[in-house]
């Protein structure tokens, strides 16, 4: 049997630890650290429900739950205290994206995982989905030949989970650069073949999305309002926020979020191009084209399997977290690709609040 240790078990990683035992039979929940004991228990899998231990703090979980792999999925503005906090476990890790929310954090979980010898997967789904690695292997194949420029957007349809949800305290997301560009950011950057090196960010606050009680009679009537969701000067996620992107090796990027979009206006890809050809994906429209810059040639059109969690890349980060547990693989998602999402996160949150570039914090330690 692998026990497997749990920090925090909310709805995400309840789903992802369901996948992974109905993939790996040797894999059982034996260790759970959660405020919500109750509420936990009923997210696990029916077979660990009643033999699951529950802790009250992470040094019990580890030294009497002895766990072989952990996961953490607590709320993002825990997930680097915690993440640093089992660093020196020795034992393979599933960290929830964002893997921190502020530069302080984001730099002890750098410095607590320099020395560490086990592997991280980071919930980085896009980065593995079919569509993107396609893409990938297209652009190996010199499809565009060398990348000079990527444009990713995201037309959000479920934005008010944003506003009406836990979601909606700043204090826990700081932004959506943090809490939702972070999955982009990093697949730009996976595609580009560099991390991010500077940033030019804004953002949009207050138009859409807000207290309902800081609206004037005869208002907006088209305005979307929830309570608790702060202020622009307070805090609060965006309704849009947009960023350009220059990469190490030259490439430049335009990167766009819209959280109030609707229905059929659900977009998620992006656009990278070359000297030889241009390259086109949208998850939502499952499609993939290649479109050569030569006359003579003519595009190609890829479409995977539809209707799969997070466009297939759940799938094969549970996948490649049980080859990690077993010893078969590497991470296909590292600690390093988080850390350098989560920098060019705090790079545009920062331009944004600033209004100029920002040159993004490079991972030093690992």
């Amino acid at each position: 049997m692998i026990k497997i240790g749990v920090i925090g078990l909310g709805r995400r990683v309840s789903g992802i630890i369901k996948q992974l035992v109905a993939l790996d039979s040797a894999c059982r929940v034996t260790a759970v650290l959660d405020p919500d004991e109750t509420g936990a228990r009923e997210r696990l899998p029916e077979a660990d429900r009643q033999a699951a231990t529950f802790y009250s703090s992470v040094k019990t979980l580890l030294n009497r739950g002895r766990p072989d792999a952990l996961v953490i999925g607590t709320r993002c503005n825990l997930h680097a205290r915690y993440a640093a906090a089992v660093a020196s476990a020795g034992v393979p890790l599933f960290l929830e994206k964002p893997i921190a929310t502020t530069m302080r954090d984001a730099r002890a979980l750098e410095r607590a995982w320099q020395s560490a010898k086990s592997e991280v997967v980071v919930s980085f789904p896009l980065r593995v989905s079919q569509l993107c690695t396609e893409a990938k292997q297209q652009i190996n194949q010199g499809a565009v030949g060398r990348v000079e420029h990527l444009l990713g957007v995201n037309y959000v349809t479920y934005g008010d989970v944003y506003f009406d949800r836990w979601y909606r305290d700043y204090n826990i997301t700081q932004g959506l650069f943090l809490q939702k560009a972070t999955h982009d950011f990093d697949y730009l950057a996976y595609l580009a073949g560099a991390p991010i090196t500077r940033v030019a960010a804004m953002k949009a606050c207050g138009r859409v999305y807000r207290d309902k009680s800081l609206e004037p009679a005869g208002g907006d009537p088209d305005a979307a309002y929830y309570p608790q969701v702060g202020t622009p000067e307070t805090g609060m996620n965006e309704d849009s926020s947009s960023a350009l992107l220059e990469f190490a090796n030259g490439a430049q990027g335009v990167y766009t979020q819209v959280f109030y979009s609707r229905n059929d206006a659900a977009t998620r890809g992006a656009t990278i191009s070359g000297l030889h050809g241009t390259l086109r994906f949208d998850w939502y429209a499952n499609a993939l084209r290649v479109i050569p810059h030569s006359t003579d040639s003519k595009p190609q059109d890829f479409a995977p399997p539809a209707g799969v969690e997070h466009f297939g890349g759940d799938a094969v980060l549970v996948r490649n977290f049980s080859d990690v547990i077993h010893g078969r693989a590497k991470s296909l998602t590292p600690m390093r690709a988080g850390l350098e999402s989560v920098y060019a996160c705090l790079a545009a949150k920062r331009s944004a609040e600033t209004g100029r570039f920002v040159n993004v914090q490079p991972v030093t330690e690992l």
